[in-house]
């Protein structure tokens, strides 16, 4: 497929979930939905090296799974809410793999959830209870 350049695709560090992104993570995130079912998660839990062949991922993709690296498995087409699934495999919360995107720790990143929540009910009042962007 040829996909259209971006302005966000030079920006360091970005990764845009576009159909670009969508496309080469499919099989990542078709996985990770899997993991609605209870049978899927014990099978997961089980084997996940198997699991992740099953759905045919890339190596890349099925080593960061193992690794738990969801800045890479984001970068490689992972829906940041596909990512929080695998994410308590390996012992996280979003909160944990949250932190993980940005590169810094879990208490840091509930601080910034802190510090841009500030205000908000404030705004919100002033909006007449209404968010809007």
């Amino acid at each position: 497929m040829n996909w259209q350049q971006h302005e966000y695709d030079a920006i360091p560090g970005t990764y845009v979930f576009d159909g670009k992104r969508s496309h080469s993570g499919y099989n990542l995130n078709r996985m990770a939905f899997s993991f609605n079912q209870k049978a899927n998660r014990d099978e997961f839990s089980a084997d996940m090296d198997a699991y992740c062949r099953k759905y045919q991922l890339s190596d890349e993709q099925r080593e960061a799974v193992l690794a738990g690296d969801f800045l890479t498995l984001m970068r490689l087409g992972g829906n940041v809410y596909y990512l929080a699934k695998i994410a308590v495999f390996h012992g996280l919360t979003v909160q944990d793999a949250g932190a993980a995107f940005h590169g810094i720790s879990t208490d840091e990143f509930k601080q910034m959830l802190l510090n841009n929540a500030a205000g908000f009910e404030e705004k919100l009042n002033q909006e007449g209870g209404f968010w809007h962007g």
